[in-house]
């Protein structure tokens, strides 16, 4: 037991050093990045750290996996340089028992960083999406779902300004987000406010406009609207929304809090779009801890012999290469969750299983007794 505190006490020293000097990288290629691209727009240098602050999250939490293999490597190669990995192994302790203590503390730290770093990265996004919008001056076009209903909201551009919005409300939607059943278009003037009502059986989004289909169009301006309300078959109704662009409006999964997934799952599902990609996300995120569990076993894979020389280079080359490839077998898998050509928990709980149990096989072909 002693054994094991201390072991885990050496992995979780190395892999807040290493995750310290990463995040100091990171924000230094931050803050360039941002002064390089609204160079013409005179953030300066306070308006760029605060937006490399606000991106930083996201670009450090996706690279955890590859710091806890930094991590793992520096722990057995000090092990090894010491000599203490030699008397450990002499003391007739195992392998495995050996990795178990640095594998569970990755594990543990990684459940704690979805709990509470993944909300964080969530928050930091929207600020960082809403900055840069302000600071681009693009139209908003929001949206949200609710629990009976699905909320959009696109800009009315005439003679390339704004001159208003119209707020979209419809009772469900198609999965490709073309059609929206039971929908009603609220416009608002720049000025004046509301200023028409339409409602429609359904609204069918084609290239630069809503084709809308059994209309009643309320003129909000008159006296008495209902009265001066007149029905149609049909009318169009200009847009610049695209599918993609209504799609893209939902955000990133990571966009969304873990803790608010399933809630955010079933009102896009209620809704009638396809919630795939979100499910992919979830179940990534519940694995997150046990991948970071398999990066300790790759690192302990190549790193955990006695080692002098040259090899000292070629064994720490082939750990982070082997954790690199677990990194990206795990995002190729993300993809094709996503395209729903396996499933969202083959997606997220294959590639660390795969890599766990390559590693353990690899150190006890190693293993002398």
């Amino acid at each position: 037991m002693i054994l094991a505190r201390y072991v885990a006490r050496r992995f979780l020293r190395s892999f807040l050093v290493i995750a310290g000097v990463f995040l100091m990288i990171l924000m230094l290629i931050d803050m360039i990045e941002m002064i390089r691209r609204f160079a013409d727009r005179d953030i300066g240098v306070s308006g760029a750290a605060r937006l490399a602050g606000l991106n930083i999250a996201g670009s450090f939490y996706a690279i955890l996996p590859l710091i806890t293999v930094l991590a793992g490597i520096a722990l057995f190669m000090g092990l090894a340089r010491s000599s203490e990995m030699v008397a450990i192994r002499a003391s007739g302790r195992s392998a495995l028992k050996v990795v178990a203590a640095p594998a569970v503390t990755a594990a543990l730290a990684g459940a704690l960083i979805v709990a509470l770093l993944n909300p964080l990265v969530a928050v930091t996004g929207q600020r960082f999406d809403e900055s840069v919008s302000r600071i681009e001056r693009q139209g908003q076009q929001t949206v949200s779902v609710g629990e009976t209903a699905v909320w959009l909201r696109q800009a009315v551009v005439e003679d390339g300004e704004e001159a208003g919005q119209v707020v979209i409300r419809a009772r469900r939607a198609s999965p490709d987000a073309t059609t929206l059943y039971d929908a009603a278009f609220l416009v608002f003037d720049q000025d004046s406010g509301p200023v028409r009502r339409l409602e429609a059986r359904e609204a069918r989004l084609t290239p630069g406009a809503w084709q809308l289909s059994g209309v009643r169009d309320y003129p909000l301006d008159q006296p008495n609207p209902e009265a001066s309300a007149q029905a149609s078959e049909s009318l169009r109704l200009a847009s610049d929304l695209t599918a993609q662009r209504i799609r893209e409006g939902f955000g990133r999964p990571e966009a969304v809090p873990v803790w608010q997934l399933p809630g955010f799952i079933a009102g896009l599902e209620r809704a009638g779009f396809s919630a795939n990609r979100h499910r992919v996300w979830f179940q990534m995120e519940l694995a997150r801890p046990f991948l970071m569990a398999a990066m300790v076993f790759i690192a302990a894979a190549f790193t955990m012999r006695h080692i002098r020389g040259r090899n000292t280079g070629v064994a720490v080359l082939l750990a982070f290469g082997a954790g690199i490839g677990l990194f990206f077998l795990r995002n190729l898998a993300q993809i094709l969750g996503d395209n729903a050509q396996i499933t969202p928990a083959m997606a997220a709980w294959t590639p660390p299983l795969v890599g766990m149990l390559l590693a353990v096989a690899l150190i006890l072909q190693r293993e002398d007794g």
